[in-house]
């Protein structure tokens, strides 16, 4: 990673993160990169869930195993990823990034789609790339995205525009320590509730954060209690010794269900009367012309983890929803966006 650049401290305060002004700015010449599986909607509605989030957190995977390290800012997307990287990385980044789509066309029978921009290139547009991290546990830290240049990049990527190619003979990428094991997580409250909210762009940044700060309040977010990730759940010797000696606490506190990346994401175990409330609360908001969002309900989360080979105590925990969760999330975002006042959250 650039010697230039130091990556914020980790909060331990989620809360603290939902104000963006305190992120800090990528540098220039580092590269952002955005992954998402094509047509991943009819892919979980075949029943191929996690193959999706498997193939969404594969790029993660491979960058960090040829990186020789996980401390280059990231995060999970559900059926993609985005990440950053300095730019003596970008010809290993590129080699493994083909590689991947290769892996997720040969081996997932899925169409992954890869691009790159240049920081710079992001700036120019108008849009930035500030970082800042939360510290799930003293050994799990997540990257948070803020400044609109990952949902810039998001829209020109699927315009066609920066995108790598898969490598046309099949290599396979390291994906050493990345599993989807774990059996879905049933909900104990009701639902488990997939949430994207995405602040309009003239938004102030105290002003959705006040707002996200209800919504996380509301949701039991900031208690707990919505946790989708079970404290009582037992597992066996192999499996704490493949989580570096941990146990399934460690799991728990370790788990990604809640970030921020230009866009709220939380997944979440809720009661039906928590989610009304909030669908209520979030039409409100949208209508006032501050945020747009999709959620989407269903009955088990699931998890896909990353145990790094060289730092099994530092594994990471990758939450979604299991019928489609932010895909589904996302598709009911992005129609919001589109139809304006004539959407109706739930019947698209």
């Amino acid at each position: 990673m650039d010697k230039e650049f130091r990556q914020p401290e980790a909060s331990r305060d989620f809360a603290e993160l939902l104000d963006t002004t305190s992120y800090t700015p990528l540098p220039d010449d580092w590269f952002i990169g955005i992954t998402d599986v094509i047509d991943s909607t009819s892919a979980i509605a075949h029943g191929h869930y996690k193959d999706v989030n498997f193939a969404g957190a594969s790029a993660i995977a491979a960058l960090g195993n040829a990186f020789g390290n996980f401390e280059f800012p990231f995060v999970f997307r559900g059926d993609g990823a985005a990440f950053a990287f300095d730019p003596d990385a970008k010809e290993i980044a590129t080699g493994v990034l083909r590689r991947v789509a290769g892996y997720a066309r040969d081996q997932l029978r899925l169409n992954l789609r890869i691009g790159l921009v240049a920081v710079k290139d992001i700036r120019a547009a108008g849009s930035d790339v500030k970082v800042a991290r939360y510290a799930a546990s003293e050994t799990a830290a997540y990257a948070m995205f803020a400044g609109g240049g990952l949902t810039w990049v998001d829209r020109e990527i699927k315009a066609g525009h920066h995108v790598l190619l898969p490598c046309e003979e099949y290599a396979a990428p390291d994906l050493k320590g990345l599993t989807c094991e774990w059996a879905p997580i049933p909900s104990q409250r009701g639902d488990i509730l997939s949430l994207l909210v995405e602040p309009r762009d003239h938004t102030k940044p105290e002003v959705f954060a006040l707002l996200a700060g209800r919504l996380l309040t509301a949701l039991g977010v900031n208690d707990g209690s919505s946790r989708p990730v079970p404290d009582d759940v037992l597992i066996s010797k192999d499996a704490a010794d493949y989580l570096g000696g941990k146990g399934w606490a460690d799991v728990v506190l370790n788990s990604d269900y809640r970030r921020y990346d230009d866009v709220l994401r939380l997944t979440l175990d809720c009661t039906p009367e928590q989610v009304d409330i909030v669908e209520a609360f979030l039409t409100s908001a949208n209508q006032r012309g501050e945020v747009y969002f999709g959620l989407h309900r269903q009955s088990h989360a699931l998890m896909t983890c990353l145990v790094p080979s060289g730092a099994r105590g530092a594994h990471l925990h990758f939450l979604d929803g299991m019928s489609g969760g932010y895909t589904a999330a996302a598709s009911l975002l992005e129609a919001q966006k589109h139809l304006g006042p004539d959407w109706e959250q739930g019947a698209l």
